[in-house]
Order: structure tokens, then C-alpha cells, then sequence
């Protein structure tokens, strides 16, 4: 199954709109050149980013190699940007393959980083089908991006 056969066709994918946009609004920390780092809109804690290649894939399968090494390797960035600028105990790191996987675009690849505290986990989430995260999208865009670009130049 194609990444267009498997959930919405790039006309209406959110990867595939927040990558063409130009402003704020779009949530992209980083372009790569054949993926992109985006925030996520409904995060589960500050700076849950995502990686997200370029073309709209639903499977690691339809992905070239090239494709695949800097999927890597944006998200091995990433993992260093959200150190440096949260400094979490932890972080989860993964993706979710299909609908029945749990994947909320299931025709656009991405790969999850979410950072972890001791004890960040509470029940407004189920208890008030609710999230708390107390930084706004636009303070983790200001935060974020300009470490992304100065570990470019490192890494």
C-alpha cells in the first residue's frame, strides 16, 4: 500500500501543507532535503518535534536510502537540539505505522521525538481529555530553531 493509498493524498496531508507554507504558522523548526522537522500542533510535552520526509510516503518501505539516512539523521539532531535546550531525563522516540498502529496521518511518515521528566505524566490527559504544557508553539519554534541551525554547522 502507497503512502497516498493508506490515509490523505498530499493535496490535504498536514505534512505535505505545513512543509509549502512560509510563516510562523506552518510549525517547521528545520528543512533538510529530503525532510523536515516540525512541531507537533497537539504535543504530549514541550518540544515534541517531528521528522517528516519530504514526500508523501506512508512506509518506511517506500522510502529511498537517501531519504532514510537523513530521516536519521534529523532525528539524531533533534535528540541534541531538545537536550540542549530542555535538558529531559528521557525521550521517546518512535513511529507509528497505520491507523491500527495508532499513526493520527497515516499516509505521511513521521518519526515522534517527545521529551520526558521524572514524574511529567499526570491525568489531566485521561481524566480531563486534556493536555498541559505550559510553553506556547511559538515560544518552542523561537526556542528551537536556532539551535537546529547552529548544530548544522556542528554536526
Amino acid at each position: 500500500m502507497t503512502g497516498a493509498a493508506a490515509g490523505k493524498s498530499g493535496d490535504d496531508c498536514v505534512f505535505c501543507l505545513a512543509r509549502l507554507l512560509e510563516d510562523q504558522e506552518s510549525l517547521v523548526v528545520t528543512l533538510g532535503t529530503t525532510c523536515f522537522v516540525v512541531l507537533n500542533r497537539y504535543p504530549y510535552n514541550n518540544g515534541h518535534l517531528m521528522v517528516v520526509p519530504n514526500r508523501h510516503i506512508g512506509t518506511l518501505a517506500e522510502a529511498t536510502p537517501k531519504e532514510l539516512t537523513e530521516l536519521m539523521s534529523l532525528t539524531r539532531r533533534a535528540e541534541m537540539v531538545l537536550t540542549t535546550a530542555y535538558q529531559p531525563h528521557g525521550m521517546n522516540v518512535g513511529m507509528n505505522l497505520g491507523r491500527s498502529a495508532g499513526a493520527g496521518v497515516p499516509g505521511h511518515l513521521h518519526m515522534h521525538l517527545v521529551p520526558r521528566w521524572e514524574g511529567d505524566t499526570n491525568f489531566m490527559t485521561v481524566v480531563g481529555s486534556t493536555r498541559v504544557v505550559p510553553e506556547e508553539l511559538p515560544q518552542t519554534l523561537a526556542k528551537l530553531t536556532p539551535i537546529f541551525e547552529r548544530l548544522a554547522e556542528e554536526v
